[in-house]
């Protein structure tokens, strides 16, 4: 009776049993490559920056952050950071550093990839890949890598412009010209390390697959406005992969096709991915990988997580003028990432709200009852600033937020029991400001 009732209350996309294998794939593609001596990158998120630079020039590129999830979900990540604190790297570090660090000494001790290590493990690297976006941990967390591999790294810049400075006339421009110069640089030090030149027609055909991929997967996430929501956090935590990490292969536009075909059969149709949808709420930030079941017991009582937070999602179609050079096109894609929420919002007269900008628009659009809020005990850059978005959103639209603590890695700092707990009760506030939204004379 009871697995009845879960499989009513979470009503799952089939087409993840079509995309969840392509992150499988990823990590044995890393194996072999290692296996048969072909260069292999441990790689931080780039957001499409380097990827598509890499796979190009013939590098296998595999995601510490992500291997880090995939560690939480089979259980071994407590290992690891066992190991890391016996190494003594702090236990407040990043979840994914930490993770990193302790299957690397485990690898250097035992001189291969740890037998225990799911999907195949990270095969050694030729070099690493960090990056400037957002995590303030990336430049020593891979700096300190190197005490366990001796190759170099490479940093990608990710400019963090202000709101003021997004709309301020030549700004964007100027990042872009600035990411540009340097992606070529990247371009120039693969080449010198590899001793082989960069297939430029190549690199471009990727580049037409990965906009084709962000297209497609933008369309699934705008579905998700339709009431009931077609598509639960659940399910798109699985899904989100691709697009992050393989968006340059033909694979992944296949498999989000497939999504999109099925989503938009759910709305037509009007069934949503929660039985009875009583509540949507939006997720930030990201979620307790060791623990995906507890949204199972959220929807039992109907709520749907019809959006998350605005760092997993694809870029809507560009919007930025520039040129057509391969490099040029890959840098304003990096970059409208970061910035499109503020210019979206001043075109539809929105106010501006920094830290907060995307999920204010989002809170509108999809018209959401509450946030859930993950605070992660080690990841600083993800959590400092939830207050702050909960604040906006309440005062602003009148939607209430509902804090819980935990973390990405680690399983022992999360009580699930405790907003479980508290689910009721922020029942009662969401259906506060329900009428208040009312009095407002809100849509919702």
């Amino acid at each position: 009776m009871g697995e009845e009732l879960k499989k009513k209350a979470m009503n799952r996309l089939q087409t993840r049993n079509v995309v969840r294998p392509m992150v499988n794939k990823m990590y044995s593609e890393g194996v072999v490559a290692g296996n048969e001596g072909r260069p292999v990158a441990w790689s931080m998120v780039n957001w499409w920056e380097g990827d598509l630079i890499m796979r190009t020039m013939g590098v296998t590129p595999v995601y510490p952050e992500n291997f880090g999830t995939v560690c939480a979900s089979d259980g071994i990540a407590q290992k690891y950071l066992g190991i890391s604190d016996a190494e003594g790297f702090p236990t407040h570090l990043c979840g994914y550093a930490r993770n990193t660090f302790g299957y690397s000494a485990e690898m250097r001790r035992l001189g291969q990839v740890p037998p225990d290590a799911p999907l195949g493990g990270m095969a050694r690297p030729t070099f690493m890949l960090s990056s400037e976006g957002y995590c303030d941990a990336r430049f020593k967390w891979f700096q300190a890598l190197r005490h366990y591999w001796n190759v170099p790294v490479w940093t990608l810049v990710y400019p963090h412009p202000g709101p003021k400075e997004i709309l301020a006339e030549g700004t964007n421009r100027t990042n872009v010209e600035y990411m540009k110069k340097e992606l070529l640089k990247f371009v120039e030090f693969l080449e010198n390390l590899l001793g082989k030149k960069m297939d430029w027609d190549l690199l471009a055909e990727k580049l037409d697959n990965q906009e084709k991929v962000f297209k497609v997967w933008w369309d699934v996430n705008e579905l998700r406005k339709a009431k009931p929501c077609p598509l639960h956090s659940r399910d798109f935590w699985t899904l989100m992969v691709p697009c992050y990490y393989l968006a340059a292969e033909k694979e992944a536009l296949e498999g989000y096709q497939a999504v999109y075909d099925e989503v938009k059969a759910r709305v037509d149709a009007g069934i949503g991915a929660v039985e009875n949808e009583k509540y949507r709420l939006l997720f930030s930030e990201l979620p307790p990988w060791h623990s995906l079941g507890f949204f199972d017991k959220l929807a039992e009582r109907g709520w749907n997580f019809v959006t998350e937070s605005p760092g997993y999602h694809p870029p809507p179609p560009m919007e930025l003028e520039g040129t057509n050079e391969t490099l040029d096109r890959i840098a304003r894609w990096t970059y409208w990432a970061f910035v499109w929420a503020t210019i979206d919002a001043h075109k539809k007269g929105y106010p501006i709200v920094p830290g907060a900008q995307q999920y204010y628009n989002w809170a509108r659009e999809y018209q959401i009852d509450g946030v859930l809020t993950h605070h992660l005990l080690t990841c600083r850059t993800a959590t400092f600033w939830l207050t702050h978005a909960m604040n906006v959103i309440k005062d602003k639209l009148n939607i209430p937020g509902m804090a819980m603590e935990g973390d990405i890695v680690d399983l022992t700092v999360f009580d699930p029991s405790v907003p479980l707990n508290n689910a009721g009760p922020f029942e009662d506030t969401m259906e506060h400001y329900r009428q208040l939204r009312k009095e407002q004379g809100l849509a919702w």
